[in-house]
């Protein structure tokens, strides 16, 4: 028997397409989700999985509707394996139920996974040479030590309000509160 799976990631989004490549592709019975793929609990997909049958086959449209990751793609696909339960995407021509098709699953997953580590490398490769180069990373302080300085001295006097001082810095209050009055208590 198809089983077919199909997720979108929010009411907004349709599923129409999704929907008809499944039965196109003969599933008798369909399970869906609105959630994002991060969401690690989607209930269609795990009563999808508890349905399907040794012999059954779970048919998707993307690869991606299935796992949030790869790690999760391939434990969702061993967990199919151990009942023996094939997968389909249909999208990516992919079919675990043959050999071939489990061959070019985990191919495809080695390399996905290589990608994702040359991409982490050249990312500290980057940060390494911006800090070589003096720059620290992340966002910019809203004030500087001489704004800092003039908050504090308004703010010590107690004659000018906060939302004064504020509006003559052009912050918000929770950046006066974190930055001045805070140590100044």
């Amino acid at each position: 028997m198809n089983i077919g799976y199909c997720r979108i990631s929010t009411d907004s989004q349709n599923d129409s397409l999704q929907l008809q490549a499944l039965k196109d592709a003969g599933c008798e019975k369909i399970f869906s989700d609105v959630a994002s793929g991060s969401k690690t609990d989607r209930v269609g997909l795990r009563e999808c999985i508890e349905f399907a049958r040794s012999g059954d086959v779970i048919v998707a449209w993307k690869l991606d509707r299935i796992g949030r990751s790869l790690k999760d793609l391939i434990e969702t696909v061993n967990t199919l394996k151990e009942r023996e339960i094939g997968l389909k995407i249909i999208t990516q021509q992919l079919d675990t139920t043959s050999s071939s098709g489990m061959l070019f699953f985990y191919i495809m997953g080695a390399l996905a996974e290589f990608e994702k580590s040359l991409i982490q490398e050249r990312t500290r490769a980057g940060i390494l040479a911006s800090r070589a180069r003096g720059r620290l990373g992340g966002r910019p302080k809203a004030l500087d030590k001489k704004q800092v300085a003039v908050a504090e001295s308004l703010y010590a006097d107690g004659k000018t309000s906060i939302s004064q001082i504020c509006k003559t810095l052009g912050i918000s209050r929770a950046t006066f509160y974190r930055n001045i009055a805070l140590k100044a208590a």
